[in-house]
């Protein structure tokens, strides 16, 4: 194997594996512990990089990773007895791991990771130190894409991951899934968290990857974690994954041969995936049970509506402005104003639309923000204030797909 493909697979194995492992050290070790599992796991994929660039990658590399990572656990508790550092719950680990299966059991790596979605979202920890800890342990993110993310920077966020991991340490925390209204709690934070995970792979905020699949599939896949429990398998778990399906579906016709982002309006349907859509649609029955509509069910309604409109100019948007209007009211939020604001325009006029924006305005600084406004003068007949938004649009990204996209709609409107 060559040297650039050894490490697109430690990449890819790091985004997949790591949190897998991470979680099932945490079972072995404790939560007290959160720091020096992260390090084991640090430990085995830079030995799995130096190996494999030797030898080659095995045959069941999750395998190899399991075991490497049970042998440097064991070295681990062991150096940490003869610093005299190792006291009565660290032995009781030490037998844990010894003792553990010489192969990995897909079984116990599932329940530990679903145990670790409850311990990120502790809460002793911030909502900000909640879903960062979650997109670095579970989700595979790195410190920089956390930062941008969270519109930060990278300094912020390992500062935040220390003191979340110094909490969990100092607090006693216990990798189970709690019960009663803790569960509810704690599963509100937990579902949030794989929202923005999701997010973030749907709409990157990085330059260079406005649309990255691979977080989208993860945060579908813990998801389903929680259908797996029947204390987490309830009707906001399933109108969750009903939303990602039903935006995952898109995915294909969202970008063209070379990479452009591709608008709603001018994608090729057929590209969209029919399995998809009717997995979205059996979460979606499956979250009908709910007492009250929550904000996942809300939007994977608005995503139902896009899906099944046979063309654009087919799209019911008057039940997609009513399904905003609920979610405004449920959730209100400049973000959400500002798409409702496009939903209102094709409802009910343009100028609806833009009366609808006075609502966004937090988001001023935005380039999404510029880029609705543009459009919608555009639909006004206003090119001069189309240009003006569009151009402020394309100074607020620097993302080459963004760009490209905005440029478009400039020479739309007849940019100078």
């Amino acid at each position: 194997m060559s040297f650039a493909s050894a490490e697109h697979l430690i990449e890819h194995l790091f985004r997949h594996e790591a949190g897998r492992l991470h979680a099932l050290l945490l079972r072995w070790l404790g939560v007290a512990h959160f720091a020096a599992a992260e390090d084991l796991v640090q430990d085995t994929l830079v030995e799995a990089l130096t190996a494999w660039r030797l030898h080659g990658v095995p045959d069941n590399p999750t395998g190899w990773l399991y075991r490497v990572a049970q042998r440097k656990t064991l070295d681990w508790l062991r150096r940490e007895q003869r610093r005299g550092r190792i006291g009565q719950a660290l032995r009781a680990a030490e037998q844990r791991v010894a003792e553990a299966a010489p192969h990995y059991l897909p079984e116990e790596l599932t329940d530990s990771q679903l145990r670790m979605l409850f311990v990120c979202c502790h809460p002793a920890l911030s909502p900000a130190a909640q879903v960062a800890l979650c997109l670095k342990t579970l989700g595979g993110l790195s410190v920089a894409e956390i930062a941008a993310a969270f519109l930060t920077s990278p300094d912020t966020i390992t500062k935040r991951l220390f003191r979340a991991k110094e909490t969990l340490r100092t607090a006693g925390v216990s990798l189970e899934v709690p019960t009663g209204a803790e569960l509810t709690r704690r599963l509100a934070a937990v579902l949030h968290a794989l929202y923005l995970l999701f997010s973030e792979g749907y709409d990157s905020e990085q330059p260079a990857a406005p649309i990255r699949q691979e977080l989208c599939a993860e945060a579908l896949r813990l998801g389903l974690l929680l259908t797996r429990q029947p204390r987490t398998d309830g009707p906001d778990t399933h109108a969750l994954l009903a939303l990602f399906c039903l935006q995952a579906a898109r995915l294909p016709a969202r970008t063209d041969a070379h990479g452009h982002l591709v608008l709603l309006e001018q994608q090729d349907r057929r590209r969209w995936s029919q399995p998809l859509i009717a997995r979205g649609l059996r979460h979606l029955a499956r979250a009908a049970d709910a007492p009250a509509a929550s904000a996942y069910h809300l939007q994977a309604g608005i995503a139902l509506e896009h899906c099944r409109a046979p063309a654009y100019a087919a799209t019911d948007w008057r039940a997609i402005r009513r399904l905003y209007d609920h979610l405004l009211a449920l959730h209100p939020s400049p973000v959400v104003a500002l798409h409702r604001a496009v939903a209102v325009a094709r409802a009910d006029g343009t100028a609806r639309g833009l009366q609808a924006m006075a609502q966004a305005q937090a988001l001023t600084g935005s380039y999404l923000y510029h880029a609705v406004l543009g459009d919608l003068h555009q639909l006004n007949g206003d090119p001069a204030a189309a240009r003006h938004h569009l151009t402020e649009a394309l100074h607020r990204t620097t993302g080459a797909a963004r760009q490209q996209l905005l440029w478009r709609k400039l020479e739309g409107v007849g940019f100078p």
